[in-house]
Formats: C-alpha cells, sequence, structure tokens
C-alpha cells in the first residue's frame, strides 16, 4: 500500500476474496437498513417501505417505481462505457469520506424520522463504496446513476407549486383553444364556452401538469444522461426541458378537451378524452418534442445537417472538399 492508494488487479472481477466478503457484509448491511429498519413514521416502517408508500397519486409519483430501473440501467450504461477506465481502476481510501458522509445522513434520518433523508444518503454510500474498491475514475463514472434515485424521492411542500402550474395550464389552455378556433372565457380555473355550446370546466389540480412534469423531468433526465453524442451544455438543456415541453404540452392537451367539447360531444371530453389525452396526447407529444430537441442539439436533423458541394469537371463529379449548412 503506498498512501491510501489500494493496488488492484487490473480486470474489474479479479478482487480478493477478503474484497469479495467485505462487499457482501456492506451490501448486506445497506439492505438490513433501508429494507427492514423501522426507525420512520413512528418507528413502524423502514426506509424502503416509506418510499414505496410514498409513490402514490396523492403525491403525484406514480411513477417513481421506474427510477430505481432506469438507474440500474444507466449503471450498466456507465460500466461498459467505462471499460477501458475500468481495467485500470485502483481502490482508494478516499472514498471512505464518502461513505462516512452517507452513514452521517442515515444517523440524521433515524434522529429525525425523515426517510428521504435516508433515501437521499444512499447514493453517497455506493459511490464511497465503489471509490473504496475500484478507485474515484470508477465512482465518478457510476456517481450519476446512483445519484438519479434522489428524483424517487417526493418533496415536501412540492404541491403547492400546483396552484401555479394550475394557473398557467388554464391560461394556456385559454390560449390554444382559441388558435384551434374554440373562443372561450377564463375566470380564475374555470373555462366556459364562449358560445354556450358547454358548461365551465374546472383544470382542477390533477389537470396542472405537475404529475407529468415530474414523471417527463424523469425520462428527460435519462435521455441527457445516454445521449452520448452531446455535450455537457446540450445534455443540460435536453434534461431541463421537460419543463418548458411538459407545460406547452399539458397546455395544449387541455385545451383539445375543449376542442372536443365544442366539436364533438362535452360528455366524451369531459370523461372519455379527459381520461385518455395524458396518455394518448400529451407523452406522445413531449416524447416527439424531447426527440426532435435531441436531433437539432445533434445536427441530425434533415435541415441541419451539413452536405458536400459538388463540382462537375471534365465530365465527372468531384468533392470539392467544403461543405455547407444545408
Amino acid at each position: 500500500m503506498r498512501g491510501t492508494e489500494i493496488k488492484q488487479d487490473a480486470n474489474l472481477f479479479n478482487l480478493p476474496s477478503i474484497s469479495w466478503i467485505s462487499i457482501g457484509v456492506f451490501m448486506l448491511i445497506i439492505v438490513l437498513f433501508y429494507g427492514f429498519y423501522p426507525a420512520y413514521m413512528g418507528n413502524s416502517q423502514s426506509a424502503a417501505y416509506w418510499l414505496e408508500s410514498a409513490w402514490n397519486a396523492e403525491n403525484d409519483y406514480e411513477h417513481g417505481w421506474m427510477i430505481p430501473l432506469l438507474s440500474l440501467y444507466m449503471l450498466r450504461h456507465a460500466i461498459l462505457k467505462a471499460k477501458n477506465t475500468l481495467c485500470k481502476a485502483e481502490g482508494s481510501l478516499h472514498g471512505l469520506w464518502a461513505v462516512a458522509l452517507g452513514a452521517l445522513l442515515c444517523v440524521l434520518a433515524v434522529r429525525t424520522q425523515q426517510g428521504r433523508i435516508a433515501i437521499g444518503a444512499l447514493p453517497f454510500v455506493l459511490t464511497g463504496l465503489v471509490w473504496c474498491y475500484w478507485g474515484g475514475r470508477v465512482a465518478l463514472a457510476s456517481a450519476f446513476p446512483f445519484f438519479f434515485l434522489w428524483l424517487s424521492i417526493p418533496l415536501p411542500g412540492f404541491q403547492q407549486a400546483t396552484v401555479g402550474m394550475q394557473l398557467l395550464a388554464t391560461q394556456g389552455a385559454h390560449w390554444g383553444a382559441g388558435l384551434l378556433g374554440v373562443e372561450t372565457i377564463m375566470d380564475g380555473t374555470n373555462i366556459s364556452s364562449a358560445t354556450g355550446n358547454w358548461d365551465a370546466y374546472s383544470v382542477a389540480g390533477g389537470c396542472s401538469g405537475i404529475r407529468s412534469l415530474m414523471a417527463l423531468l424523469m425520462i428527460s433526465v435519462a435521455w441527457a444522461y445516454l445521449a452520448d453524442n452531446l455535450r455537457l451544455w446540450k445534455r443540460l438543456v435536453l434534461g431541463l426541458s421537460a419543463i418548458p415541453l411538459s407545460i406547452i404540452a399539458n397546455a395544449f392537451r387541455v385545451a383539445s378537451i375543449f376542442v372536443c367539447a365544442e366539436y364533438i360531444n362535452p360528455a366524451f371530453a369531459g370523461k372519455t378524452w379527459h381520461d385518455w389525452s395524458g396518455l394518448l396526447f400529451f407523452f406522445p407529444a413531449s416524447l416527439v418534442g424531447l426527440m426532435l430537441l435531441h436531433g437539432a442539439l445533434a445536427g441530425e436533423l434533415p435541415f441541419l445537417k451539413k452536405r458536400r458541394v459538388v463540382v462537375r469537371r471534365h465530365g465527372k463529379d468531384t468533392p470539392t472538399g467544403k461543405e455547407e449548412q444545408a
């Protein structure tokens, strides 16, 4: 051992037996603490049970179960991408600092009975363990998939943003309906027909788009991480694009309800289309928006691709070597 560095074998899986035993012990401790230790909700729930129960419609986190699955897929992607780095990995005791920070947060979580603090500590513990056994470069490669788990934690007081989102959805739907030829009257979060063809609709909290925003944010962040062909700032733009995309798509989704009420049937619009428009309209429109934005940032859209200028010489088509922006 030299300083705090621990020499490791060249292969990722060629760790000494004692290292694998210690890894197994650490993982067992993590599973027991998070899965079975009842330290939360009046000492009646474990951190994992608390998190699973928080993934509900009331918190707008019904998509929460997808985040650990995406995290595992992103971790696999990171390992495959950093294969050359992994072959040169060297463990470092510096990782104990991250483990210690995670352990302190776990103690704080137990003392305050705050399950979200315990879940927030898990990425520090996992990243620190990887750092200890495989080194800083491998830990850096796996850090984002671990910290992606933070998106699974419902934020306290986040539902207060529903009011602002309701107003945005109402104003956007009013404007969108007018753009589609349906005149409406807006009164707070209520919208009625200017022609009196249908009764007023109320844009309730469920129509605010906050639930769709969190689900789309999960997708856009994962999408940006997996977009290896983009620079960092472009990934940030792609990841944060979920916010404007969800607001715009939700406004047009709500506007489509008024269009259905005006031209098809108010009962169909208020029940059937209201219940299915999120699946049939919002997410397809949002995903197409993400796809187009990714293509624009990567320069892969047809009108953004470069083309060669071909000059005809002596009956032969010869590329000049110059490129023009199409």
